[in-house]
């Protein structure tokens, strides 16, 4: 398996992206994530935005960091929030995401962020099983769907 980093607006990560929001469409009944990214989001060093490739070059797992700061949303000074994490049905029991946590982990924490934190919902207990056994711990809830009642938030320590 090959991890690389790529523009948000690379065509794999559009790809990716597509999928994801499909999933969430399935599992929300709704439009997919409504939270508004853009390619300069995950520009290091303000963050950045990894894909997975297969042996054959196929893209299959995704996942990215931004920088965020107090803001009006919830954020904390020097927190690096979680964005697009998926991996194809296909290739799902493998350890990618697991490896493109760790990956995303390390990225922002040499870029001198000092919080990972991310946003996920009650449908999605593989993802949720996964940041716990990663060390993420509930939060307060940030981001877009703050108010939501299906949203969860985590938070870990970046700190080595």
């Amino acid at each position: 398996m090959n991890i690389r980093p790529v523009p948000f607006d690379h065509p794999d990560a559009v790809k990716l992206n597509d999928e994801v929001q499909a999933e969430y469409h399935v599992r929300y009944g709704d439009g997919g994530d409504a939270t508004i990214l853009a390619a300069t989001d995950f520009a290091p060093p303000n963050g950045v935005y990894l894909i997975a490739y297969d042996a054959s070059g196929c893209p299959v797992a995704t996942g990215g960091w931004r920088s965020q700061d107090a803001n009006a949303e919830g954020n904390l000074d020097g927190d690096a929030e979680l964005k697009r994490m998926y991996v194809s049905a296909g290739m799902r029991g493998r350890g990618l995401a697991r490896r493109i946590l760790s990956a995303l982990e390390d990225d922002a924490r040499a870029a001198g962020r000092l919080r990972m934190v991310l946003e996920t919902g009650t449908k999605q207990p593989e993802a949720i099983a996964l940041y716990t056994s990663s060390g993420y711990e509930p939060c307060e809830k940030f981001g877009y769907y703050r108010h939501h009642e299906s949203s969860r938030c985590f938070a870990k320590p970046l700190t080595r």
